[in-house]
């Protein structure tokens, strides 16, 4: 059983050729809207990905609640601890870029309210052997609450420190599973422009100092990660991005149903990384996020 402590938004999402520079505007080529929020995307993709899912976190009393849980509902996940607030639904604003990069800004709202009091709420019902999953967009104080909890409860804690926050690093450290991107891991690893061997290093003593496991992603070039001593590395597809949102969540989500599944951790890490490929080849956070079966067709 995964429990997801995190966030839920609704992207409003306006496709641009390219990407504007600051203090520019440019012409949109189209505009829609998707559920989202990284907690949230991270939860279907688990749940996608075969894994029994509960979903922890907070929406507003308005027009983009129903919305954003909407795929969540539909693909069974459990939301009996998501409450409603009298805060507006999270919102996160993203410009897709014709190259399928993006920018985001994301407005919390009733994320915000997310306590520590749910928190433990959500770490009671789970039992020694679950997994709970987190993410950056709540407060870190409820963040912390929850993995002081998980550990105490021998539950599984795995963090994917983004968006890049004051506490990352600590909260980083504090997790059985941490995953990074290569910008979010050098804050983790205290030095900047390190990358290949140097970075691989860098993965292992961190590894050897904390006990826990290091992943990061890799965009193209896959993922690696410092798990059970030695460095372990998987590739994804070759592809042609249509829009890399979510595409991170969806590994997340995949690597953590795949261990709680009891895959070995190299057949996990293949498989979330080919799941992440996938989820760059369709538009939006959650409607990209493939389905088990198609992620097995390529593996």
């Amino acid at each position: 059983m995964i429990t997801v402590f995190g966030s839920i938004n609704m992207d409003l999402i306006a496709t641009t050729a390219r990407l504007p520079k600051p203090g520019e505007t440019v012409a949109g080529t189209g505009f829609s809207t998707a559920a989202g929020g990284k907690g949230a995307n991270q939860a279907l993709a688990a749940r996608r990905a075969g894994a029994s899912v509960r979903m922890a976190g907070a929406v507003g009393s308005d027009g983009f609640a129903a919305g954003a849980l909407a795929l969540l509902k539909e693909a069974g996940t459990d939301l009996g601890f998501t409450k409603t607030v009298n805060e507006p639904t999270g919102t996160a604003h993203i410009l897709v870029g014709g190259d399928g990069e993006n920018v985001i800004v994301v407005v919390a709202s009733a994320n915000a309210t997310v306590s520590e009091g749910d928190a433990a709420t959500a770490v009671e019902q789970m039992s020694a052997g679950d997994t709970l999953m987190l993410q950056l967009e709540i407060p870190a104080a409820s963040v912390e609450k929850a993995l002081v909890e998980a550990k105490r409860r021998g539950i599984r804690s795995v963090i994917n420190i983004a968006p890049l926050t004051p506490e990352a690093a600590r909260l980083g450290r504090m997790a059985d599973i941490v995953i990074a991107n290569e910008t979010e891991f050098e804050l983790l690893a205290g030095k900047s422009g390190i990358a290949g061997a140097e970075r691989e290093a860098a993965m292992k003593r961190l590894h050897d100092e904390t006990g826990q496991t290091v992943i990061v992603t890799l965009g193209a070039e896959g993922v690696a990660a410092a798990h059970g001593g030695e460095i372990h590395r998987a590739k994804g597809l070759t592809i042609e991005p249509v829009d890399t949102v979510g595409a991170g969540d969806t590994f997340c989500g995949y690597l953590a149903a795949s261990l709680d599944a009891g895959l070995s951790f190299p057949d996990a890490l293949r498989r979330a990384a080919v799941a992440g490929s996938l989820a760059c080849l369709k538009a939006g956070a959650q409607p990209s996020i493939p389905l088990a079966s198609e992620v097995a067709a390529r593996l």
